[in-house]
C-alpha cells in the first residue's frame, strides 16, 4: 500500500469548521499586519492616504501568503 497518495481513500478532507477557523485566523492575522503597516507608515511621516495604501498592501500580501500556505498544507 502506498502512503502519501493524495487520492487514497484513507485520507480525510478538512472539515468545514477547520476551514472556517483557518480562514478566520488568516484574515485576522492579515488585518493585524495591515494595521501595523499603516501605523508604521504614518509614524514615519506619510500622509493618511499613503498610510492607508501601505496598510492595504500589507493586508493583501499577508493574506495571499497565508492562503498559499494553507492551500499547500491541505494538498500535502
Amino acid at each position: 500500500m502506498e502512503t502519501g497518495n493524495v487520492t487514497s481513500p484513507e485520507r480525510k478532507a478538512m472539515s468545514l469548521i477547520t476551514k472556517a477557523l483557518l480562514l478566520t485566523t488568516a484574515v485576522s492575522i492579515a488585518l493585524l499586519a495591515g494595521v501595523v503597516a499603516a501605523l508604521l507608515d504614518k509614524a514615519d511621516g506619510a500622509t493618511v492616504w499613503a498610510a492607508i495604501r501601505a496598510g492595504g498592501i500589507g493586508f493583501g500580501a499577508t493574506l495571499t501568503l497565508l492562503m498559499l500556505t494553507i492551500t499547500t498544507y491541505a494538498v500535502l
